[in-house]
């Protein structure tokens, strides 16, 4: 895994989060914005899912378990879609808040993946 992109995944987590959850208080519905903050976020996760399953190809395994690593990154690659099926559906500024809650958990399971697969022992 390569760390600094999984901080670089962290920080646009976190910036969407931010940005959702700041317009979704101010009483902004859901816009372009925010459903592309997301699936900015959504691509990342894609582009991670790649390297995990490559990685031990190249021989950078885990340190952590497998199972507690796929099982974050499965539930954080569902989040942001999920998410933004329900603010498209709801369209309300409680909504965008869903929207920034879900990219901020989705930063804490790309932190807490980060771990599992660095310093984590078995």
């Amino acid at each position: 895994m390569i760390e600094w992109f999984t901080w670089v995944q962290v920080a646009v987590a976190v910036a969407a989060g931010l940005l959702c959850l700041v317009l979704g208080l101010a009483g902004r519905v859901p816009s372009d914005l925010t459903n592309g903050a997301l699936a900015l976020v959504e691509l990342l996760l894609v582009v991670q899912l790649v390297v995990a399953i490559a990685a031990p190809a190249f021989g950078n395994e885990p340190t952590g378990s497998v199972l507690e690593f796929y099982t974050y990154l499965v539930g954080a690659l569902l989040l942001p879609p999920a998410a933004v099926f329900w603010a498209l559906l709801e369209r309300s500024r409680w909504s965008t808040v869903v929207l920034g809650v879900a990219a901020l958990a989705v930063a804490v399971m790309v932190y807490r993946m980060l771990q599992i697969w660095t310093v984590q022992q078995a």
